[in-house]
């Protein structure tokens, strides 16, 4: 038995022809079938994502207040260049002056986010309304996939999330250099430690539970029980990508936080909180 739309929404049967695809998509003559309040989701993710961009943007171009010993932000490390302030890694190149050293970095991040297919999900429904929510009319009249530009640079996912995995390293060495105080001694701990520790910890887990991350540990494998110690990790993984949306969200704001505290701190705002 096949399959019928509802009348009034101008569905195309999904039993179309001889189950070849349908030749357009499935379109609602009314603007939204909807009775609840679907347009809050998408709005408050806009708005967060616009305000993680305006404050990411103004901080990797002001080129200061990223450094206050022994605390570096995510936003300028691993800070690679001879402009950079302090002595946290080692200096591969010198840039032109006019250059913020983030901007070397932030396009790896940037990269793994932009292309990340829980993000494609949530900026091309709140952004292009690409859909806007279920049972809602989509303002667009084509679809052609990410089979072209700009969208065809989605695929790029994969290596993207191998540079983030190369970041998540840095960050943790940004960890242990955060166990000193501001002469360089050994065996101290304050409270950016741990904010940098938390930040650290969350976009390893983002970059873990990503679902690319998933098809490298366990893809490619016929038989599960020649190779235990993949499908174990495939395991792990597996739970993680379960909670991928909220990693992202979480290290979304880690980062940010993280960057905040430190420039707080390079300002002479607060004072960092030390345990020992």
């Amino acid at each position: 038995m096949t399959a019928t739309a509802p009348r009034g929404t101008g569905a195309v049967s999904p039993g179309h022809g001889n189950g070849m695809p349908a030749p357009r998509r499935a379109t609602i003559t009314e603007r939204t079938l909807r009775t609840d309040r679907w347009w809050v989701q998408p709005l408050i993710t806009v708005v967060v994502l616009v305000l993680f961009i305006i404050y990411a943007t103004f901080r990797a171009f002001q080129n200061a207040h990223y450094l206050s010993e022994p605390y570096i932000s995510p936003f300028y490390s691993p800070c690679i260049t001879t402009q950079c302030e302090g002595d946290t890694f080692p200096e591969l190149f010198t840039g032109p002056a006019w250059i913020s050293p983030a901007l070397y970095i932030l396009i790896f991040p940037l990269g793994i986010r932009l292309t990340c297919y829980y993000y494609r999900k949530a900026y091309y429904r709140s952004f292009w309304l690409s859909p806007p929510a279920c049972a809602v009319a989509e303002p667009h009249k084509r679809y052609t996939g990410e089979t072209r530009l700009p969208l065809i640079g989605q695929n790029i996912h994969r290596y993207a999330l191998y540079a983030a995995l190369v970041i998540n390293v840095i960050l943790f060495y940004d960890v242990v250099l955060a166990f000193r105080d501001e002469t360089g001694e050994w065996g101290h701990m304050g409270l950016g430690t741990v904010v940098l520790l938390v930040n650290a910890v969350l976009l390893f887990l983002y970059s873990l539970s990503c679902h690319s991350c998933r098809h490298i540990v366990g893809g490619r494998i016929n038989n599960f029980s020649k190779h235990p110690l993949r499908y174990k990790a495939w395991g792990l993984v597996s739970q993680l990508n379960g909670r991928h949306m909220q990693f992202a969200w979480a290290s979304l704001f880690s980062v940010a936080f993280a960057d905040f505290y430190v420039l707080l701190l390079a300002t002479d705002t607060i004072t960092d909180l030390r345990f020992f």
